[in-house]
């Protein structure tokens, strides 16, 4: 996105899902281009880090035995910032897990998938079981919203040629091979989004024709 449309856009208060919706980008897409002009998101100060939970004050309730849940609701935050503390302190709750509370529990079973029906499913390292089938497609998922953040990113078309209908054939290609971490393949997308921003920064966006002559010293680089 160009700086100058952003800005209008921002200037009327809108959110980024909005802006994301308008421009027909994703909210992550539109977050990235804010932060990589300096920008402010409309409502920024209402969803701003808020700091962290104090180690004191998270020790009590662990003492009282309270749950990661309960001591969620009684800070006002997410289960999810609770979680990230208690492990930047080395605190655990005392709440036992379902996998201890039933000794001798399998670590595969099969069950029936609301989805997939008859399935085979796997013991949670936080106890209970998810289907095989479910986990796979969701880390499928996963890496197919990364490629298209990284796409939208890079122009949302080829360097060399234009083409951009099929998110599939588009790849990266590094402009210095010396400089290569690792390939953005479909594998190259399951690392954090961060380092693979980071990873993208290295290349040309180009349709898999256009790369392969690129690679054949056929095409030359934009």
């Amino acid at each position: 996105m160009d700086r100058t449309s952003l800005e209008q856009l921002l200037s009327r208060g809108l959110s980024l899902a909005e802006i994301g919706r308008q421009a027909s980008l994703h909210e992550a897409t539109v977050a990235y281009w804010v932060k990589k002009y300096g920008l402010q998101a409309a409502n920024a100060s209402k969803h701003a880090a808020r700091g962290g939970l104090a180690r004191e004050e998270l020790q009590r309730f662990v003492d009282a035995g309270a749950s990661i849940a309960q001591i969620a609701e009684a800070v006002g935050r997410s289960k999810g910032t609770v979680r990230h503390w208690l492990q930047e302190y080395g605190l655990k709750t005392h709440q036992p897990s379902r996998r201890e509370t039933v000794p001798g529990q399998p670590r595969q079973a099969m069950r029936n998938c609301p989805h997939h029906g008859l399935s085979e499913f796997q013991l949670r390292s936080s106890g209970g079981y998810r289907c095989l089938k479910c986990r796979s497609e969701a880390v499928t998922r996963r890496r197919r919203r990364v490629k298209q953040l990284l796409v939208d990113e890079a122009g949302g078309a080829c360097r060399a040629c234009g083409y951009g209908h099929c998110v599939a054939a588009l790849q990266f290609h590094h402009r210095e091979p010396a400089d290569k971490r690792f390939a953005l393949s479909m594998s190259g997308v399951t690392r954090s989004l961060a380092s693979a921003r980071a990873e993208a920064e290295k290349c040309v966006l180009l349709c898999a024709n256009c790369h392969a002559e690129v690679e054949a010293g056929v095409r030359r680089l934009p």
